[in-house]
């Protein structure tokens, strides 16, 4: 492993888009930052994207991660929403191929199994073992935020797996 592997997790919505830079070093990992990208709920939804699309940029532009673990899209019951969701999906895949990112999708499953070992823990259990894994305070972050962290999380947790699938011999 080199002295820093840096990757981006995103948690995609487009009311709320979880984003979270974290690292991992010799020494374990640790959350470099985190928030939510928010659009105008009354604005075009190409609007809402763009909106979303520059903010998220300039994260990556900023921080430089080496890769994005996003979350997979689950599929509600409203079809529109899910349909949004997936159109944001595809202005996230676009950033990272303009920037050179390989993505790694992971399910809410995956990431709950590798944080807690337990395929089916509850929001406050994910969110309780990010805090002590990172030796994070109590704060007012939303789901959506801690829901990127988990995502990047569980990418470090597999590093060396994935990578070594996308490499060609």
């Amino acid at each position: 492993m080199s002295n820093k592997i840096r990757v981006l997790g995103i948690d995609p919505g487009y009311d709320r888009l979880g984003v979270a830079i974290v690292d991992k070093t010799k020494t374990g990992e640790a959350l470099v930052f985190s928030t939510c990208l928010g659009s105008e709920a009354k604005a075009p939804f190409e609007q809402r994207l763009l909106t979303l699309g520059q903010a998220l940029e300039k994260i990556i532009k900023k921080y430089q991660p080496e890769a994005i673990s996003l979350e997979s899209l689950f599929i509600s019951v409203n079809q529109k929403t899910a349909m949004r969701v997936a159109e944001v999906r595809g202005m996230i895949l676009y950033l990272a191929g303009q920037n050179h990112l390989p993505v790694f999708d992971f399910t809410p499953l995956e990431i709950k199994s590798c944080l807690t070992g337990y395929g089916q823990a509850d929001k406050k259990q994910v969110i309780s073992l990010v805090r002590q894994l990172l030796k994070l305070p109590v704060s007012q972050a939303l789901d959506d935020e801690y829901d990127a962290i988990a995502a990047a999380l569980t990418l470090l947790a597999r590093w060396v797996e994935k990578t070594r699938q996308t490499k060609t011999p």
